[in-house]
C-alpha cells in the first residue's frame, strides 16, 4: 500500500473508501485505463482491500495522473451563441456548430489541472473570464467510454473574442482546468445522456451568477466526439474529454480572485475551486 503522502486511487461507498491493491493494475489510473472495459468490474471487485478510509479524512486529487484533458467546442447552442457574441469572426461558430467535424483541443497536460479544492486560474492579460462546466468522459486505451467526472474549462472570452486563432491562449495556462471529484463508472450512470448540470459561483459569500443546463442538450453524441478524437491520434495511457457547456454567465459577469466555482452533476457529485489570478510572466 502507498505510504503517507503518496497519492492512491479506491472505491467511494458511500462515506468510505476502500483503496485498490497499489501493485494491481487499478494501483494507477493509467493502469485502470489499460484494461478493456468487459475486463473492468471484474478488476474493481478483486482489487478492492478489505480496509478503508473515511472519505472526510481524505484529500481527493484530480482523478487523473498521466492523462491528457481535450475538450470540445460548440456543443450546445448556448455555447455557440456566446461564442458569437463575443467574437470579431461570428459565422466561424455557427459553421462549427452544424460541421459534420466537430471541434476538438487539447485543453491541458496533467500539470495544469486542479483536483478539487485546489485553485483555478484567471490570466493577467484577460479581461472578461468564465468558467465552463461540463461532463467529462474518462476513455480508455481501447477507445471506450469508462466513467464520467465534471470538469471545468476555464476561459478567457476576451482573448478568444479577438481572434478565434487566439484560443489555445484563451483556453491553455497554468491551472486553466479542473476535474474530480471523483469518477463515476458508465455502469453507475443510468442515462448519461440527460444529467442536469448546475454552477453556481460565489463572491465573498454571496452567489453572484447560478445557471443550469442538462446534456440532453449536447448537438452531437459522445461517441462521435471520441471517434474524432481517436482520428490520428493514439491515447495509450487514456484520455480526459471534456463534452462542451451549455452555461454561459451574462456578457456583464468576469470571475474575480476569490470567487468560488461549483459545478455539480447529477450522479457524480460538486467539484468546488477557488479562483486565483496568474501575473503576465507567470
Amino acid at each position: 500500500a502507498p505510504g503517507p503522502g503518496q497519492p492512491a486511487i479506491g472505491w467511494l461507498e458511500s462515506e468510505t473508501i476502500r483503496p485498490f491493491d497499489a501493485e494491481s493494475p487499478l494501483g494507477s489510473i493509467r493502469g485502470l485505463l489499460g484494461l478493456p472495459l468487459a475486463d473492468l468490474a471484474d478488476a474493481l471487485e478483486r482489487h478492492r482491500s478489505a480496509d478503508s478510509v473515511e472519505a472526510s479524512t481524505a484529500h481527493l486529487l484530480a482523478p487523473i495522473d498521466e492523462q491528457e484533458v481535450w475538450a470540445c467546442g460548440v456543443t450546445y447552442r448556448r455555447s455557440r451563441d456566446a461564442r458569437m457574441e463575443e467574437s470579431t469572426q461570428k459565422d466561424v461558430y455557427d459553421l462549427v456548430y452544424e460541421a459534420e467535424r466537430p471541434e476538438l483541443f487539447l485543453k491541458a497536460t496533467p500539470r495544469r489541472v486542479s483536483g478539487p479544492g485546489e485553485a483555478v486560474a484567471i490570466r493577467g492579460d484577460s479581461t472578461w473570464d468564465v468558467p465552463e462546466p461540463e461532463l467529462a468522459l474518462i476513455v480508455n486505451a481501447h477507445r471506450e467510454v469508462v466513467g464520467f467526472t465534471i470538469g471545468n474549462d476555464m476561459s478567457s472570452r476576451s482573448i478568444e473574442g479577438e481572434n478565434p486563432l487566439y484560443l489555445p491562449q484563451a483556453k491553455v495556462y497554468t491551472a486553466c482546468a479542473a476535474v474530480g471529484p471523483a469518477i463515476a463508472l458508465t455502469s453507475e450512470v443510468p442515462d448519461p445522456h440527460a444529467l442536469r448540470i448546475e454552477l453556481m459561483i460565489e463572491r465573498a459569500g454571496e452567489v453572484v451568477f447560478r445557471g443550469d443546463t442538462s446534456t440532453a442538450e449536447i448537438h452531437r453524441s459522445f461517441d462521435e466526439l471520441v471517434s474524432y478524437l481517436h482520428r490520428g491520434n493514439t491515447f495509450p495511457e487514456g484520455v480526459v474529454l471534456m463534452t462542451g457547456t451549455g452555461i454561459v454567465p451574462p456578457d456583464s459577469f468576469t470571475l474575480a480572485e476569490g470567487d468560488l466555482v461549483h459545478i455539480t452533476i447529477d450522479g457524480i457529485g460538486t467539484l468546488t475551486n477557488p479562483v486565483m489570478r496568474l501575473d503576465i510572466d507567470t
